[in-house]
């Protein structure tokens, strides 16, 4: 029975997965917005990781403008992922690390661009360090 329900919830998270993956951007930024509090932050993240992952793509097609737009965007969405983990006092580490780890991948996207196209992903990635580290500074007591 344990292992019916196991494969049952798999299957389960495994469509939801899906769905949510056919979710436009813009969809899911209504959703978050929608959502209850302690759920935004997340949803945020996942807008901002979206994005992430469109930069690199659209940077790799030629399509800088586009590009330059998805890294604008991934500042947006963070900076309301942080204001919403701040204000619901949830997913303060999630989101510390997801900032840490989507500044690294800036970073690794600046150094494949040319000089010209470098100063706005650099700028982005260090829009993300500073939300992480106010985040830290907020879970460890000194920005309170």
């Amino acid at each position: 029975m344990r292992h019916s329900l196991t494969i049952a919830v798999i299957l389960l998270a495994t469509v939801l997965n899906c769905v949510a993956e056919k979710e436009t951007v813009q969809q899911l930024a209504a959703r978050a917005e929608a959502a209850r509090p302690e759920d935004r932050p997340g949803l945020y993240i996942e807008i901002a990781e979206r994005q992430l992952k469109a930069v690199a793509e659209l940077f790799g097609a030629g399509k800088d403008d586009e590009a330059l737009a998805a890294v604008k965007d991934v500042v947006t969405y963070s900076e309301k992922a942080h204001d919403a983990a701040i204000d619901a006092h949830n997913r303060l580490k999630a989101t510390e690390i997801a900032f840490r780890k989507m500044a690294a991948k800036l970073r690794d996207v600046k150094r494949t661009l040319s000089f010209e196209d470098q100063a706005p992903v650099q700028a982005a990635a260090d829009r993300l360090e500073a939300l992480r580290t106010d985040l830290l500074s907020k879970m460890f007591g000194k920005g309170k």
